[in-house]
């Protein structure tokens, strides 16, 4: 299958990336064009526009870590508020489609919003970022001053936090200090892909 981008249609094969000169008028247009579909990942940064079409892998494993961090946050009886797919935009300056994003520290910021206003609305407490093909960047994030990114990459979970004006890799989250997220992630892991995600998140209940 070849990538076709058109003004009638966007088909990307899985697990390609393609990266293009653009404005920001012109990323616009390609995720009208996509309609309300969240396929293929579409995201504008400093002049470029950036499209992705993720593999199985990525949404299962995006699906596992998401499930371990509301796992998480239950057991800590912590409220939060959790979206996916969600489309955050800073008009002109970037357009950046996180695999889940969660509010945990301001939920009542955003309870009860049908629509988030990216300049004024206080930004995700965390956000969840699944990188299999290179795609992913957490520089994205800077814009919005997101306080703590996650990104699975190469089997390894990164823990990123906000330090100024730069990201910089944590042993541990903020949100969950007294936790081995690295034990946890692996296992979980490892249990879902020898069985199913279902038994991976019975097993860290069970903990």
């Amino acid at each position: 299958m070849y990538a076709v981008i058109s003004p009638e249609e966007i088909k990307l094969p899985a697990g390609s990336v393609i990266r293009l000169p653009g404005t920001w008028q012109e990323y616009q247009a390609l995720c009208d064009r996509r309609g309300d579909g969240s396929i293929p990942r579409i995201k504008y940064r400093s002049g470029e526009v950036w499209l992705m079409s993720p593999l199985p892998k990525h949404g299962r494993d995006a699906h596992l870590i998401a499930a371990i961090i509301t796992t998480l946050l239950d057991n800590q009886e912590q409220e939060y508020d959790a979206f996916t797919p969600v489309t955050m935009q800073l008009p002109e300056e970037s357009g950046i489609e996180p695999d889940y994003c969660f509010y945990i520290d301001h939920w009542q910021a955003v309870s009860g919003k049908e629509r988030i206003d990216w300049r004024n609305d206080p930004p995700p407490d965390l956000v969840l970022e699944i990188d299999v093909t290179s795609y992913s960047n957490v520089q994205d994030y800077l814009p919005y001053r997101v306080p703590e990114v996650w990104l699975f990459r190469q089997q390894q979970l990164l823990i990123y936090q906000l330090q100024g004006d730069e990201y910089e890799v944590k042993s541990q989250s903020q949100y969950f200090p007294e936790v081995n997220l690295a034990d946890i992630v692996a296992r979980c892991l490892e249990i879902a892909y020898q069985r199913n995600t279902s038994a991976a998140i019975r097993h860290l209940r069970q903990q």
